[in-house]
């Protein structure tokens, strides 16, 4: 997705957060870094998350830090096994939909853009009105049909406690008789998932395979990937990426079939997507 004019502030307030997060002192040398890199990084046919992934870097940098949102990642996984049992119980004889849904609705927990997601408290006050909103955009019916003629699928995770909700997800996929390969972070990035969470919640056990995108990026940066991920991408009979940053980056190449599960938190993505704003959307792309 090339950048918008929209990405410029929210790109700012997000920097803003994590400087508040890890040391007030350096808000605003955070700010001017930021402003001097837009300044020069936003132009016409630039990639959103190219651009955030060179932006949060920096701030890292300067903020000297690895993972401001660690203590944040942490609490969305607590607080998402808290709802796990209560999940489990609703899709005991739930559909694909209903674990598709129950996935998407774990990818509110992503700080630092909107004044009303500034705690992982967000998904236990909002779950049970997040799940019965449903989806806003529903190609689960298409997505299913793919899954039961596939053999090889690929799953490209989100955030931190979006990936407990995920691994009933994974389990209802592993039912179709495929060959899934996960692939989280290679390296902490804002509030996704990495290594650690996946291999906590037993991911490694439930999917036949799990990979990392190979290093530091919002998104996925392609030239990062192994080559054995890059081969199973090419090979794989479905493709399914969880939130916006995957969006950004995957809108950007030829892969296919591909199906994205996200809310639309933003609206560059809702309008590239196709999809409406802030809503639980679960769209194919052939």
């Amino acid at each position: 997705m090339e950048i918008h004019p929209e990405c410029v502030p929210c790109l700012l307030k997000r920097c803003l957060f994590e400087a508040r997060a890890v040391d007030e002192d350096k808000e605003r040398e955070v700010v001017e870094e930021v402003l001097t890199m837009l300044d020069e990084l936003f132009e016409e046919g630039a990639v959103s998350a190219e651009v955030a992934t060179e932006v949060h870097k920096r701030v890292y940098d300067i903020l000297g830090t690895s993972d401001p949102y660690l203590k944040m990642k942490e609490k969305s996984n607590e607080n998402a096994e808290y709802l796990l049992k209560k999940s489990e119980d609703m899709l005991k004889n739930g559909s694909f939909r209903d674990f598709v849904l129950l996935s998407i609705v774990g990818n509110v927990l992503d700080f630092g853009y909107r004044d009303d997601i500034i705690s992982a408290d967000y998904l236990l006050e909002e779950f049970d009105n997040l799940m019965d909103e449903g989806l806003g955009y529903d190609d689960t019916d298409e997505i299913e049909n793919l899954l039961e003629k596939a053999e090889n699928v690929i799953f490209f995770t989100d955030n931190a406690g979006e990936i407990v909700f995920d691994t009933l997800l994974l389990k209802k996929i592993k039912g179709y008789d495929v060959h899934l390969t996960v692939v989280v972070k290679g390296e902490p990035i804002l509030t996704d998932a990495t290594i650690e969470d996946a291999l906590k919640y037993d991911i490694d056990k439930i999917a036949d395979e799990l990979k990392t995108t190979g290093g530091y990026a919002v998104g996925v940066d392609f030239d990062k990937l192994s080559q054995e991920v890059k081969t199973k991408l090419e090979d794989a009979d479905l493709i399914i990426a969880k939130g916006m940053a995957n969006w950004e980056s995957f809108s950007e190449t030829d892969h296919s079939p591909i199906a994205f599960l996200t809310r639309t938190k933003c609206e560059p993505v809702s309008k590239t997507m196709g999809a409406p704003y802030d809503k639980n959307v679960a769209k194919l792309f052939k």
